[in-house]
């Protein structure tokens, strides 16, 4: 029978952890950057995101593609990343439809 009883702080606790929290961010010094080019690799225990811009964007580069960004984090903040960009895409998709990214099949054929 204890073991049915709930505990007041327990309950609190799950009620506050299925809220979604209000993070305060400040973004004031961020530096804003434009990337066309994303390499990814890692180690077993990061992931690293490079950033860049490839100012030949079909075709392959004929010069080095210099990175300006380097992110370095762990596969859980990875993992939550992932399910942003994934939500973010899915609402931009629903409104402006799909987003292909074979260049390829987005050249127009001029006649």
């Amino acid at each position: 029978m204890a073991s049915e009883i709930e505990n007041p702080e327990t309950a609190e606790a799950q009620r506050q952890q299925s809220q979604p929290v209000q993070v305060q961010v400040k973004d004031e010094d961020a530096i804003a950057c434009y990337a066309n080019f994303c390499r990814v690799t890692g180690s077993p225990e990061e992931l690293i995101v490079d950033f860049g811009l490839n100012p030949q964007p079909v075709g392959v580069p004929k010069d080095p593609i210099v990175v300006k960004q380097r992110i370095i984090m762990n596969f859980y903040t990875s993992k939550r990343l992932l399910a942003a960009l994934q939500m973010s895409i899915q609402r931009h998709e629903a409104v402006f439809g799909v987003l292909e990214t074979d260049i390829q099949k987005r050249l127009r054929v001029q006649q």
